[in-house]
């Protein structure tokens, strides 16, 4: 049976005097969830703003996706389907395997 649902992220960065705060809200029309991520420019650092924004950014998405995980490992018990045995959440990223993806 095909799914197709669409979900709604939004990202905030806010940059102040060398700090950069990424705010990543997620609506999947059910549940909301919000990410939060910091960034620090050292001063002895050149002023990219750029970096910054990547770095609270990415930081904002990591935190999201912990949480996203949190919630599937919620909803997993809830249902009352048998764990993986390989810990308290569903596994993350690539498979771990004697090849690298795609090969």
């Amino acid at each position: 049976m095909a799914h197709t649902v669409e979900w709604t992220v939004r990202l905030h960065l806010f940059e102040e005097e060398g700090t950069t705060k990424a705010r990543v809200m997620l609506d999947t029309g059910t549940t909301e969830l919000v990410g939060h991520g910091v960034a620090h420019r050292s001063p002895d650092d050149m002023d990219v703003p750029e970096i910054g924004d990547e770095l609270a950014a990415g930081r904002a998405l990591h935190d999201l996706g912990r949480q996203l995980v949190r919630v599937a490992a919620q909803d997993i018990e809830t249902v009352g389907a048998a764990g993986t045995g390989r810990g308290d959440l569903p596994e993350t990223g690539w498979p771990l395997t004697d090849q690298a993806p795609g090969g």
